[in-house]
């Protein structure tokens, strides 16, 4: 759920919105896989030292892509042209040579950035952000693009323009959203690395929905990915992997440095620290509500483990809850998909069919943002506002807020889909209760995939912290990763 609508109109309107795309594919040349089952610094490590090439590692990527896309459908365009010029050149860094995809909500230069949304499905844009630039400038060579539900509204990737994206664990589930695309390619092998953003929960909700790890930023915390928002900036962007050293290792690739950074940067962190946390288990959801069985069990199994390994953990309540944060949260979702509605009516015409361009979804939040009052508007942002002191202020006497992802284990596709509208959003709001609160209040938080369902579906821990403690995240992340390693699981469909 990216909720950086209005950098994504912006550089859509830069881009020429509603132009004619061309991505010219060439025939794929055949390769034995040179993939393995390494994660993205493991390939780079391979790259570098001679054992195989970027070329190599691409072709075994778009192979890959190929076998498992056609029932997946985590691609919205593939770029093979594109990634094979990049795996020609002298690349450098971290990642030099590593394959990988890049969200359908973030512009590349001469590719095809439709946000999941018919109404775009023939934008190309014409410049990208900083953000591109460092992901470039690290080494990685992108093949195409990841899907997205529309302008990434929602916590499932089930958009009109392309088709529903699959679950690899469970093809009639929801593989989450808004970074759905990006984490069923790297849950199925196809990618080790993939970039993602983080609205509402954009990159923790998949991460969770596919067994990943998932860290969103703090707010500040990286380069530029877009134009500024106006009133509380609550999207922000990173990526999904199966390692913790790959996640630690994007992070340094991305994060803003020099004068007007927002904090100090974190570098690359190797490994945990031996400081043990004070950590708060808090199950109830902000809007009050339990968790399902299977994810109350993941989660106090997650507490369990830290309990294990030496850390302190007491239970009590979100930092914020109830049901006016929860309203205002939809209100300000709502002014997103008012700024669409009012962009695509001007670009095509007040007689254009808007129902044939934008989905039931996207309308109807338009609707319930037009129907609230000024004071209702302020009252939300006034509120929303304060949360980001709340929220500091309870993190003077924790280190940790550990909780569950989501309410449940991905539903089926279908339920919560775009076509329901408000009807499925409400589910929606239920669903995704614990993930918006980081984004409002500009803190890091990250799904650690510790669990599994007793029907073999990934549940992910969510371990959250204060603003600009990354570190301490990852560091923690790592531990878990050495105490109850996940690298090695994969999902019924893969290409690995």
């Amino acid at each position: 759920m990216t909720i950086s609508r209005r950098a994504v109109m912006a550089s859509a309107a830069a881009a020429g919105a509603l132009s004619l795309a061309a991505c010219n594919q060439s025939t794929p040349t055949t390769t034995a896989d040179a993939l393995g089952d390494d994660d993205a610094t493991g390939i780079a490590q391979r790259i570098a030292r001679g054992e195989i090439t970027a070329a190599q590692a691409l072709e075994a990527a778009i192979a890959r892509a190929e076998a498992v896309n056609p029932q997946l459908n985590f691609m919205a365009t593939p770029a093979y042209d594109y990634g094979r010029a990049r795996a020609a050149q002298q690349l450098a860094g971290p990642f030099a040579g590593v394959p990988t995809l890049i969200k359908d909500l973030m512009n590349v230069t001469g590719l095809p950035t439709k946000y999941g949304s018919r109404a775009f499905a023939q934008n190309v844009a014409d410049a990208q952000p900083a953000f591109m630039d460092n992901l470039l400038a690290a080494g990685l060579v992108p093949f195409g693009k990841s899907a997205t539900p529309e302008f990434g509204l929602t916590a499932t990737t089930e958009p009109l323009l392309g088709g529903p994206t699959k679950n690899p664990w469970n093809v009639e589930r929801s593989c989450g959203g808004s970074s759905g695309g990006a984490a069923v390619a790297v849950a199925s092998r196809v990618v080790p690395i993939a970039h993602a953003s983080d609205g509402g929960g954009s990159i923790r909700i998949p991460a969770s929905c596919n067994g990943l790890l998932g860290l969103k930023p703090s707010r500040g915390r990286t380069v530029n990915a877009g134009a500024p928002e106006r009133g509380i900036s609550l999207s922000v962007n990173g990526c999904v992997s199966r390692s913790v050293r790959d996640t630690a290792a994007w992070l340094a690739v991305v994060e803003a440095s020099g004068e007007g950074a927002a904090f100090a940067p974190v570098g690359v962190v190797t490994g945990p620290n031996t400081q043990r946390l004070r950590i708060t288990l808090a199950t109830k959801a902000a809007d009050g509500g339990d968790p399902d069985a299977d994810v109350l069990a993941a989660t106090q199994a997650a507490a369990e483990l830290c309990r294990r390994l030496g850390h302190t953990v007491t239970e009590g309540a979100m930092p914020v809850s109830g049901p006016d944060f929860s309203n205002a949260f939809t209100l300000l979702w709502a002014e997103s998909a008012a700024e669409v509605v009012d962009l695509v009516r001007a670009q095509a015409g007040p007689a254009a069919p808007l129902d044939q361009l934008l989905e039931p979804l996207t309308l109807q939040l338009a609707e319930l943002y037009h129907r609230a009052s000024r004071t209702d508007l302020q009252r939300a942002l006034t509120l929303l506002t304060a949360v980001e002191a709340q929220y500091e202020a309870f993190f003077a006497n924790t280190d940790i807020l550990l909780t569950p992802v989501l309410s449940s284990t991905p539903p089926r596709l279908g339920e919560i889909a775009p076509t329901s509208g408000m009807e499925g959003f409400a589910k929606v709001a239920r669903y995704v209760g614990y993930t918006p609160l980081q984004n409002v209040a500009g803190a890091p938080a990250m799904s650690v995939p510790l669990g599994m369902s007793a029907d073999g579906l990934p549940i992910g821990a969510h371990f959250a912290a204060a603003k600009g403690q990354e570190k301490r995240l990852l560091e923690l992340a790592y531990e878990l990763e050495s105490a109850q390693p996940w690298a090695s699981r994969k999902p019924g469909v893969n290409a690995g």
